[in-house]
């Protein structure tokens, strides 16, 4: 029976994504790489929400809120300011280019070169990082969660060689000969069942705290029990101290859902800049409930297991084998398979949409046509969700993976945001100083977090426990204390590679001042609800770390 509805669900997933994207032309670049630019607030939305949302972080991140408390909500709610920045200032400027990727600006305001080495790091960071990461983490989640091996009569490692295949020849489909519409549709309808089936572990949750199942009573047994666990300012040892908010983490924000090309291209593809604010700003509400999906299950798993769990990162799978009914256990694996599937998909379609636009007609064969970039589109694709899944199930340790992903991710990503903004806001700056900053902010990274870092900790880790420290002890107090914390440093490389962007601009400026042409490819104007309702999204995540401080 749960196989059935597994099935049954993610057959009419398909069923539906086929329907809707029949009439797509997916022989041109705007048809394929941006849905036939047709993309609607609620597709939008919905797609962004799902693509974000992937077992990394359902497990992940209620594995952090198991250990640390509420304070791991940062992730979430804050995401949400970033999307109001995103629908105010970027988008708009994104739609009166015409843009098809982010780097595909950075040729106009920068040079070809620029444009490239943009392209080449977005590329690896999903290569090497990304899609190998979210199979692995995804098959090591549904078949853990549902016991795989067991029902399926295999071994745990030929369980996850399974799913990791499984995961990446659907989302190939998907991703590779759909295109965007197809992974945005599927996505919307997916992020529809996430968000009913992640509300009802925590809702399942607290009726199996409360007495007689009563959800307020166990909302009100959590708290009063665990009050520790219920501040959303972050300590000095948490994963993320509240100060981080304005160093770092806003950066982090910027960059992930406003120049992110896996994220952004769903907003390139809107149908016009109404749309696409609407798209963002409805996410951003939706992104401030949730930590009710991706927070609250890892408080309660820390009442139910009274702490006493070996790992943080198994606090999820643990509830929701325990709280689950049986009736349910199909749906949810078919949602949570939807959700890995969106990240998958998502990553994929934006990758071969990089090597079409920026690599292949802009280097190999620039007299190629549109039905030509995409051929060779899809080609790459294939390739690279092949190797992908050859590469998955070699990688370990997933349960450390999200906060890994965040401090790897700072090679590539404060660079790229660094060369935007300046782009965006300078008129005189000069490609070399746009190269320069790529290349020192992914170095300086590099050298700060795998060189120094090291260094200074194994150093102060030596002197904690000469003074008889507990090495668990020591070493919680040495991440702290010995060297900055990874936000901190992608902020003060943020604040350097600006000045020695505006500095060679200053030496060395262009002889003629940027400017941004409308291509008028969609309507650019604004929706004229956008400032009331982004002031509204912005008071309500003040006043719940107000509420919650």
């Amino acid at each position: 029976m749960q196989f059935l509805t597994f099935i049954g669900f993610t057959a009419l997933v398909a069923v539906i994504s086929y329907y809707k994207t029949r009439r797509t032309n997916e022989s041109s670049s705007d048809g394929y790489f941006l849905g036939g630019r047709s993309l609607t607030a609620g597709v939008i939305a919905g797609s962004l929400l799902l693509t974000n949302l992937s077992t990394e972080q359902i497990v992940g991140l209620n594995g952090s809120a198991y250990q640390s408390g509420l304070s791991v909500m940062v992730w979430e709610t804050l995401a949400a300011i970033a999307m109001v920045v995103t629908a105010m200032f970027l988008l708009p400027r994104y739609l009166k280019g015409g843009l098809t990727t982010v780097p595909g600006f950075l040729a106009r305001r920068f040079d070809v070169t620029t444009k490239t080495l943009t392209s080449a790091l977005f590329l690896t960071g999903y290569v090497v990082v990304l899609l190998p990461i979210i199979l692995y983490s995804g098959s090591l989640a549904i078949s853990g969660m549902f016991d795989l091996p067991e029902i399926l009569g295999v071994s745990h490692t030929q369980s996850i060689w399974i799913c990791v295949w499984g995961i990446g020849i659907i989302g190939s489909i998907y991703a590779v000969f759909g295109g965007l519409k197809a992974v945005a549709v599927s996505d919307t309808i997916n992020a529809i069942g996430l968000l009913i089936g992640g509300i009802l572990i925590p809702i399942f949750g607290l009726m199996l705290i409360g007495d007689d199942g009563n959800i307020l009573d166990g909302l009100s047994k959590l708290t009063s029990e665990h009050p520790e666990k219920f501040k959303s300012m972050g300590g000095p040892t948490d994963p993320v101290p509240f100060y981080t908010i304005f160093t770092g983490m806003m950066l982090v924000q910027l960059f992930y859902w406003g120049t992110n090309q896996q994220i952004i291209q769903r907003a390139l593809g809107a149908k016009n800049l109404k749309e696409g604010q609407k798209g963002l700003l409805l996410a951003a509400f939706i992104k401030i409930l949730g930590p009710i999906i991706v927070v609250l299950p890892g408080l309660i798993a820390f009442h139910v297991f009274q702490g006493n769990l070996e790992t943080a990162d198994s606090a999820y799978p643990m509830l929701v084998k325990k709280v689950l009914p049986t009736a349910w256990v199909g749906f949810f694996a078919a949602v949570l398979f939807g959700a890995i599937l969106s990240s998958f998909n998502s990553v994929l379609n934006s990758s071969v949409t990089l090597f079409g636009v920026d690599i292949y007609k802009q280097h190999i064969n620039k007299e190629a046509d549109e039905k030509t970039v995409v051929k060779y589109g899809k080609t790459f694709g294939v390739v690279l969700a092949i190797a992908s899944m050859f590469i998955a199930p070699m990688i370990a340790k997933a349960g450390s993976l999200f906060a890994y992903l965040q401090e790897i991710n700072g090679i590539y990503s404060i660079p790229i945001l660094t060369i935007i903004i300046v782009g965006y806001t300078t008129k005189r700056v000069p490609a070399i100083a746009a190269k320069i900053g790529l290349l020192s902010g992914c170095l300086l990274y590099i050298v700060s977090q795998f060189v120094l870092q090291p260094y200074f900790i194994e150093k102060a880790l030596s002197n904690a426990k000469a003074s008889g420290i507990t090495e668990e002890n020591a070493l919680a107090l040495v991440k702290a204390e010995a060297y900055p914390h990874f936000l901190d440093v992608m902020a003060i490389l943020f604040v350097l590679n600006v000045v020695i962007m505006l500095i060679i601009g200053k030496l060395k400026p262009r002889t003629e001042p940027f400017v941004q042409k409308y291509t008028k490819q969609v309507d650019i104007m604004p929706w004229k609800h956008t400032t009331l309702v982004s002031v509204v999204i912005c008071l309500v995540v003040i006043g719940v770390y107000v509420y919650f401080a």
